[in-house]
């Protein structure tokens, strides 16, 4: 018997302030497999992960969220995060007097047997200068990009949830932000062929470039119209963009 996909939503329906912003939505994300979520600016993406991750104003009124057989539908953020779930947000926030070294002394004390050397971490991805700061304080969209996925390389989550790490930052930072996502999905063994999970929200599709995806999805007002194979549908993204994605909805929907 095969074991439960990590994460399974059924018929998801959500709203904000009584607004309908998610439609009936299915995904199913197996253990091990990277899946990449696409879509215009406005479609919903950041929705679903901060609805994923149990943020209290994104409100579920129709369907079933899963993660690992078990229903996490009504829990909250932090019983999520207990489980495994965590996010590094488009738009991270400014923490007034918490140093990021305080948060690095925190998770390595949560986690006597981190997968990841901190000091390493610290040296190969240039974040020292960062350690002594207030979060995100002072710092370049890159730069907060990068102590986010810092941060997460520590918590060492089972389902990582990255909400544009392509957005705001310069071409020469990108092939770093590439290499930190590939760092949170290799597996202490480090065998290629079996990594951890995530989920990455993606507008420009920079990042797919730099990390292998298994399965992409593609989004359009509050719902899933398309996944499969990722280098196809990015390939036709390219080539014709969004726009497309909605001409080709309209003829499916056309034809019956």
């Amino acid at each position: 018997m095969l074991p439960p996909d990590l994460l399974s939503m059924s018929d998801v329906c959500v709203a904000v302030d009584g607004q309908a912003l998610l439609h009936h939505l299915n995904l199913s994300l197996p253990a091990g497999e990277v899946h990449a979520l696409l879509g215009p600016n406005g479609c919903g993406k950041t929705t679903l992960l901060m609805t994923l991750m149990g943020y209290p104003q994104y409100q579920v009124t129709q369907g079933q969220i899963l993660f690992e057989g078990t229903d996490i539908t009504a829990l909250g953020i932090t019983e999520r995060a207990r489980l495994g779930l965590s996010i590094a947000l488009q738009r991270a926030p400014t923490l007034a007097g918490v140093k990021l070294q305080n948060v690095v002394d925190y998770l390595v004390g949560s986690h006597p047997s981190l997968s990841h050397n901190p000091e390493a971490l610290v040296e190969d991805f240039r974040l020292k200068p960062f350690l002594e700061r207030d979060i995100n304080a002072g710092l370049s969209g890159g730069e907060i990009k990068r102590s986010e996925l810092f941060q997460l390389l520590l918590t060492q989550p089972k389902l990582a949830m990255l909400d544009e790490p392509d957005s705001g930052i310069d071409l020469e930072t990108l092939p770093l932000i590439g290499q930190m996502v590939t760092a949170l999905l290799t597996r202490p063994e480090g065998c290629a062929a079996k990594r951890n999970s995530a989920l990455i929200i993606t507008h420009t599709s920079y990042i797919l470039d730099y990390v292998h995806v298994d399965k992409a999805h593609v989004m359009l007002d509050g719902r899933i119209e398309c996944s499969g194979n990722p280098r196809l549908i990015l390939e036709e993204i390219r080539r014709c963009g969004y726009e497309g994605c909605v001409h080709c909805l309209q003829a499916r929907e056309a034809s019956g």
